[in-house]
């Protein structure tokens, strides 16, 4: 049967008041950014439609305005349930002054939801979120005052204790692929993602809703390779043909990189290698350093944004990327992944699978190790990264990923705000201190408990440009500080509580601060708990 087409225009105006309509994409991928965009402006012009819920696993958008932020006008949106809020301000701005009822769930979760909605089941069971702020004895997920509807519950079954996330309603799905047929089966060869698409697609057409696409290029029925079909017609309801390539970029920082979907020459490949580290390390640097000593050859590794993003580099300058199996939450298997807006998005990756087939992956105990970001550390090791005061970047993946990684590695600077430091005939010099503490008694947030860490015995390392910390049942061990400082001035006078001491406390290895830094032999890097070397 012939799918319908719109335009942008007539695609919002499906949407009626009160609905709840999932978006696709990821950060700046795979977004219909045409469709959002008009029923925006449609909203602006007629005040409808209003009172919607939004639905979104990843946030989408670039921080000033694209993608979901479209919506972020009072009265348009009178609820929302996301994963990553970091680069939607405009949302985040209702959410924090009380405009709307807000709930930020894990990613992986989100992507669960859509699966186990689209079979017809109540909800998801999984112990993702225990002891963070996404437990109902702690917040529930809720974001502020006015959002009161308990999405999250706390369930025994079999002596063990999980978390019940409610099915989510999808009444209309506003998703993006690359060419349509005339039947409406969807393909994605110029997309680096997959994401939760058909996921969302079921779940939507098993509730009586509806699914519209963007894509950009519309074929007969019958031409395209069924293996290459991503969402069967029989799911689809519109597609709307995007005819501006602003609006249809493979990313929000990139129109199109043949390496994202694995179509780049072999000099293509050399020419998107990993840029090479300075010879004069700064902060990140050195954290990049110390950690990737600790890398596994042949293991599956996922890597946070920020700090962790500088391991791959260093692991690309000392020749291991070749032994490492890098992924990306989003569904990028191998290859390099990309930053910045490009991130989800990897260089030459060996396979692309959908976000929710990843998080059953990563929520088997898939990733080996996990490297993540550390912005703030409690004295028993807990982890926020989720919210500050008036700022919500949300949980993303990361709650997924580091309570279920085989052993997770916090990688961030020692303190925040303009920290400055060099490095001189072998010493570590602090030229200006970060004006922010990090290793704070409490946390504002917790997006990693300690607490379940200890219980399921995950060994967990928070590694610094200046010390290094392991988590024991009694808290944060302080076991490696850099050569240079001195352990009152530039530690512990830097923390809100006092560490445990290792009575073994040794020197960070000297290597890393060396100019012609070279990782150890292979049988000095493995897990969490191996020995401290001394310099």
């Amino acid at each position: 049967m012939a799918v319908t087409q719109l335009t942008a225009e007539q695609a919002a105006a499906w949407i009626k008041d009160g609905q709840s309509v999932m978006l696709g994409g990821f950060i700046g991928s795979v977004v219909p950014e045409s469709i959002i965009k008009a029923l925006g402006r449609r909203f602006e012009r007629d005040q409808s439609p209003s009172d919607l819920t939004l639905l979104f696993a990843a946030g989408q958008g670039d921080g000033a305005g694209r993608a979901a932020d479209h919506l972020a006008i009072p009265g348009l949106v009178k609820r929302v349930i996301g994963g990553h809020w970091g680069l939607v301000p405009g949302l985040q701005r209702l959410a924090l002054q009380n405009e709307i009822e807000a709930y930020n769930l894990p990613q992986g979760v989100i992507s669960h939801l859509l699966r186990d909605t689209a079979a017809g089941k109540p909800g998801t069971l999984t112990t993702t979120g225990l002891g963070t702020y996404i437990d109902p004895r702690l917040e529930g997920g809720k974001i502020n005052a006015i959002t009161r509807e308990d999405l999250v519950s706390l369930v025994e079954l079999g002596g063990e204790e999980y978390l019940f996330y409610q099915r989510l309603t999808v009444d209309v799905a506003i998703l993006r692929g690359t060419t349509a047929d005339t039947d409406g089966n969807i393909t994605m060869e110029d997309e680096c993602l997959i994401a939760e698409n058909l996921a969302t697609a079921q779940a939507a057409r098993n509730q009586g809703g509806q699914v519209i696409v963007q894509v950009k290029r519309i074929v007969p029925a019958g031409t395209l390779d069924p293996h290459a079909i991503k969402i069967p017609g029989i799911f689809v309801d519109a597609v709307v043909l995007c005819n501006d390539e602003s609006e249809h970029m493979q990313t929000f920082a990139t129109q199109f990189n043949p390496a994202f979907v694995g179509r780049a020459t072999v000099r293509e490949q050399h020419e998107t290698a990993p840029m090479a580290v300075t010879s004069e390390p700064d902060a990140k640097t050195l954290i990049a350093r110390r950690a990737a000593m600790l890398l596994a050859p042949d293991s599956v590794l996922n890597l946070g944004i920020g700090v962790p993003e500088y391991i791959a580099v260093v692991a690309g300058e000392q020749g291991l990327l070749d032994r490492l199996t890098l992924t990306v939450e989003p569904g990028a298997i191998g290859g390099l992944p990309a930053s910045g807006l490009d991130f989800g998005a990897s260089l030459h990756p060996q396979a692309i699978i959908t976000q929710d087939q990843m998080f059953d992956f990563y929520d088997g105990g898939g990733i080996d190790q996990a490297f993540l970001g550390l912005a703030q550390c409690s004295a028993m090791g807990d982890i926020n990264v989720s919210r500050f005061g008036d700022r919500l970047p949300g949980c993303g993946g990361f709650i997924n990923i580091s309570q279920h990684a085989k052993s997770v590695y916090f990688c961030g600077t020692f303190t925040a705000g303009g920290l400055e430091v060099e490095v001189r005939d072998g010493q570590l010099h602090i030229c200006r201190e970060g004006s922010q503490i990090k290793f704070v008694e409490q946390v504002e947030q917790i997006t990693f408990s300690a607490r379940r860490a200890v219980q399921t015995q995950q060994p967990v390392r928070y590694i610094t440009e200046r010390a290094v910390f392991r988590l024991e049942p009694q808290g944060l061990v302080l076991e490696e500080i850099a050569p240079g400082m001195d352990l009152e001035r530039d530690i512990l006078s830097k923390m809100s509580f006092m560490p445990i001491i290792d009575p073994d406390l040794c020197l960070m290895p000297a290597d890393i601060f060396s100019p012609t830094f070279r990782l150890p032999g292979e049988q000095n890097r493995g897990p969490v708990n191996q020995d401290c070397e001394a310099s």
